[in-house]
């Protein structure tokens, strides 16, 4: 089951479940079940959307405004998950490769926090690029969709924007080369976890299209973590408490060449089996 934060008709914010290409409005008038975050936080989830699910007609999704599907959540990441991002990381700092060399070998993984709700982007809603940066790539990253007992109730897909040149120079100044406006896209739907398939069998592709034509295109599949979704889970809710519940990303294993940077302008396409695709334009600065 997929749900999704939209805008109506009459401009306010609703939930709906999506069924192929239709979004199908829930009744959200009991005060218990106002949030797409009030669904997710049940003891059932599923139960909660069938029976809200009611008999509205669907609209094509094409007709709709999708929203971010994030309420109050924080937004944290995982780091160096993918022996890809190992090696991408080393590279682009000489000077502190060692330390994700060891992070990826090591118990305790790298968790930070990424974004807040309104640092986030929704489908088609722009993702940006600082201005004080020249080498800044996406990151596409399958997102676990946490409640507030940190149970793994849904997915995403997120897109984890980086400046690489910034984090490069120093490992310290990673909180500014991953947290500012518009610095994470999430969405366009949030899968409920019964309704996913095995997570070794999801595959992510990315595409960055520039003046009309494919500038990048990757591909990697959630069997290649180095991590479970359990282990990572574990170390985020050590000494943490998340009440309004969190969004993790888990991880990128698909890194453009260093000759390669995003621009203004670019189109940012992320697809996961089983999800969806979330697109986002990129602004800079």
């Amino acid at each position: 089951m997929k749900l999704a934060r939209f805008l109506d008709r009459q401009g306010n914010e609703a939930v709906g479940h999506v069924v192929d290409d239709q979004l199908y409005p829930l009744d959200t008038s009991d005060p218990q079940f106002r949030r797409l975050w009030d669904i997710l936080d049940a003891a059932d989830p599923v139960a909660v959307a069938q029976q809200l699910a009611g008999n509205q007609d669907g609209i094509p999704i094409g007709q709709t405004s999708l929203l971010a599907p994030i309420d109050d959540q924080e937004v944290w990441a995982a780091g160096v998950t993918y022996k890809r991002s190992q090696t991408a990381r080393m590279e682009e700092s000489e000077t502190s490769a060692d330390c994700y060399d060891r992070v990826y070998q090591s118990a305790r993984p790298e968790l930070f926090f990424k974004a807040t709700n309104n640092r986030v982007s929704g489908p088609g809603q722009p993702v940006r690029i600082r201005a004080d940066s020249k080498w800044d790539v996406p990151e596409p990253e399958l997102a676990l969709v946490l409640n507030s007992r940190l149970d793994l109730v849904g997915f995403t897909i997120g897109n984890d924007v980086s400046s690489r040149d910034i984090e490069g120079e120093n490992p310290l100044y990673l909180p500014q080369a991953k947290l500012y406006n518009q610095c994470c896209g999430l969405g366009p739907y949030v899968v409920l976890a019964a309704f996913m398939p095995a997570p070794e069998t999801i595959d992510i592709s990315l595409t960055i299209e520039r003046n009309g034509s494919v500038a990048f295109e990757g591909t990697t599949s959630i069997s290649q973590m180095a991590r479970s979704f359990d282990d990572l889970l574990g170390w985020l809710g050590r000494e943490n408490s998340f009440p309004q519940g969190a969004f993790l990303l888990t991880g990128t294993g698909i890194v453009p060449d260093s000759d390669f940077t995003l621009q203004d302008g670019d189109l940012v396409q992320i697809s996961i089996a089983g999800i969806g695709t979330l697109s986002n334009p990129v602004v800079r600065g």
